[in-house]
């Protein structure tokens, strides 16, 4: 919301309001601290949670960007909260003891909450369905026997504790304030297109909030119904999760563990200059040949998304 509210041109009633204090979560620093210069809003209270999680910080004290505080003198034991270390796939990274990994300060890891049976605030209860309970644990943690909810979100800590969100990993990403779930709509592709390899993951699009959706899909050019592929799209998924961004690709690569590289695809982006391979932009109904100077009008915001 607050992305809106800075797109609108400057008017001199801007800080002529009674806000004191906002509460939310999302916020990116740039669009904060314009929130905070040009509204002269007190005080910006920053969440990070998830419903099912056990593990939910908040920033009290308006430091720009900041989700949350881990303080470094307070035992995990009182704060059972920790970002431990993960490699590209978003697979925790573990020592020669076999426990996981404490990050250092301003190094990227895996922000997880550890469990204690029979607390509230600690325990974890999961979904109904248990395999996916079962994807968000992870044992063994710092010692033998113990567990934790594991976030699937990639924060860092500065040298001072403070927490800042960086990257979603997995088989989920936000746009328009929704979680997506790419299961989900690799179904709907390979339904609509008679069973191509396809993996979906989010990009990062300049000057908007989350991740837009992008599907690679091993189909010629040639033989794709990219509007038949769009009428599926729109019969079966919520606009938030329907792809704008379309790669066609020969195959798809898997790693040596039979894994999607995933990761990898969403390094890349949609950068035609970069990306040989034919790619698409979802612009109204219908998909088009994302060019060059398509790609810069969406970088550039000139163009809708």
């Amino acid at each position: 919301m607050c992305r809106y509210l800075v797109s609108v041109a400057p008017r001199p009633t801007d800080s002529q309001h009674r806000v004191r204090i906002l509460v939310g979560n999302g916020m990116r620093p740039h669009i904060w601290q314009q929130i905070v210069d040009r509204f002269k809003v007190p005080q910006i209270n920053e969440i990070y949670g998830a419903t099912e999680g056990n593990a939910n910080i908040i920033n009290v004290d308006n430091t720009v960007g900041a989700v949350g505080f881990l303080p470094k003198l307070v035992p995990t034991c009182l704060h059972p909260i920790a970002l431990v270390r993960a490699d590209d796939n978003g697979d925790l990274v573990r020592g020669p003891d076999g426990c996981c990994i404490r990050c250092k300060p301003n190094e990227p890891g895996m922000f997880i909450g550890l469990i204690a049976q029979g607390n509230a605030s600690r325990e974890y209860y999961g979904y109904v369905d248990k395999s996916d309970s079962n994807k968000k644990l992870v044992r063994d943690v710092f010692r033998k026997g113990d567990a934790a909810f594991v976030s699937g979100d990639i924060l860092v800590a500065d040298e001072l504790g403070y927490l800042y969100f960086r990257d979603r990993t997995g088989d989920t990403y936000k746009w328009k304030g929704e979680n997506v779930a790419t299961a989900e709509v690799e179904d709907v592709i390979r339904a609509a297109l008679d069973q191509p390899a396809v993996v979906v993951y989010g990009v990062s699009v300049p000057q908007t909030e989350g991740r837009a959706g992008m599907a690679a899909v091993a189909v010629p050019a040639d033989a794709l119904d990219l509007k038949a592929l769009s009428r599926a799209l729109d019969h079966s998924l919520p606009s938030y999760a329907r792809p704008l961004f379309l790669r066609l690709m020969s195959d798809i690569e898997i790693t040596s563990t039979f894994k999607l590289k995933k990761r990898q695809y969403q390094k890349e982006g949609f950068d035609p200059d970069v990306i040989k391979d034919p790619l698409f932009f979802r612009s109204g109904e219908d998909f088009k040949p994302l060019t060059t100077q398509l790609f810069n009008d969406i970088c550039n915001a000139r163009c809708k998304l």
